[in-house]
């Protein structure tokens, strides 16, 4: 049985390993990114440009799409000549970019009235996790939708779970992202702390990553800044961008979080010292250069 083809819209970072993966996989694959150069690999490899993600849709089956913001989401979907109105009838969209739950559902809505299929799969794992195919992938929708779209994920995952109806998959990715903010200003703190004191960093992280204090932010992000690698698994834009999201949808639901609070407020000023380009680890550096007082 022939598998379906796919139109994959963003091919930076994360979405060139992603895409690989599925065109590995044998799935037809149409590709369109903004810059055309982050798609000529793939290309290189069998899949077939297209110049804009509507072209992609209309001889696809299925359209998956994991750009930068909510407005390149809702632009590339809802807009004028978007995806929803180039997919045929039938045909499934899937947006694994982080962004807003309440868009989520209003893309889902306008896709149901399209005769459209729609799920929100945000994914976590960073760049590392694309390459391997183990991300974490958190999806709203309904179950069927989910169904048809597991073979789909599981040639990118490893952690794949549907957690509730449209936009469901985008709360949980602000779980996710209020988690590891907190958890990044942690890091920095400690590590900053133990080079205050005399120690060195790396002999410390050798010591806590494996106790109490452990994290996959400890034991993957940490080591990259202590070597002066801050090059992005995850943009600090990005991630601020996240940060926003995820306090404005808590203010909707009237829950204080000043915890994501004074993490978003860091990475503000990290990004307004140049640092929006870098990777979520350049945290350390800003705390190590004593910049964040």
């Amino acid at each position: 049985m022939s598998k379906p083809a796919l139109a994959f819209i963003g091919t930076g970072v994360m979405g060139r390993s992603m895409a690989g993966h599925l065109l590995d996989a044998g799935y037809p694959l149409f590709v369109y990114n903004r810059t055309r150069s982050k798609s000529d690999d793939l290309v290189a490899r069998g899949a077939v440009w297209k110049d804009s993600p509507a072209d992609a849709a209309r001889e696809a089956a299925v359209v998956i799409t994991i750009v930068g913001y909510p407005r390149d989401v809702e632009a590339v979907y809802l807009g004028a000549g978007g995806i929803l109105a180039a997919l045929p009838e039938g045909g499934l969209a899937i947006d694994m970019t982080t962004s807003s739950p309440l868009l989520a559902r209003r893309i889902a809505e306008e896709g149901a009235r399209r005769g459209l299929a729609c799920l929100d799969a945000p994914v976590s794992g960073g760049d590392r996790g694309a390459r391997e195919a183990t991300l974490s992938i958190m999806v709203g929708g309904d179950e069927a939708t989910f169904a048809r779209a597991l073979p789909l994920f599981e040639a990118m995952g490893k952690n794949i779970v549907l957690q509730g109806g449209p936009g469901a998959g985008q709360h949980t990715k602000m779980s996710n992202q209020i988690a590891i903010a907190s958890i990044m200003v942690g890091v920095a703190e400690s590590l900053a702390y133990a080079k205050k004191a005399g120690l060195d960093p790396e002999r410390v992280l050798q010591c806590i990553a494996s106790g109490a204090a452990g994290s996959w932010s400890l034991s993957n992000l940490a080591p990259r800044a202590l070597k002066g690698d801050y090059a992005p698994g995850f943009f600090v834009k990005h991630f601020i961008k996240d940060m926003k999201i995820a306090l404005e949808s808590a203010e909707a639901m009237q829950l204080p979080l000043p915890g994501l609070a004074l993490a978003r407020s860091l990475y503000e000023k990290l990004s307004a010292g140049g640092g929006d380009d870098e990777g979520t680890q350049a945290l350390l550096r800003f705390y190590f250069e004593g910049r964040h007082g």
